[in-house]
């Protein structure tokens, strides 16, 4: 997912930091990012969503 990653870099969190404040794996932040899980669930984008301080609809724009 590129809209993620973009908007992760433009707000200059590391994927790590975005990981620790959402709860979730930085493994699994690197897998939504480069697609390798084209399908996260509902709650974790919900999570990086709150900690990105973004709206949902923000990270279906890719």
């Amino acid at each position: 997912m590129l809209i993620l990653r973009e908007i992760r870099e433009s707000k200059k969190i590391s994927r790590y930091r975005l990981s620790k404040m959402a709860g979730i794996r930085e493994s699994t932040l690197q897998n939504i990012e480069n697609s390798n899980d084209p399908n996260p669930t509902f709650k974790v984008m919900c999570k990086i969503a709150d900690a990105l301080e973004i709206t949902l609809d923000e990270l279906r724009k890719d």
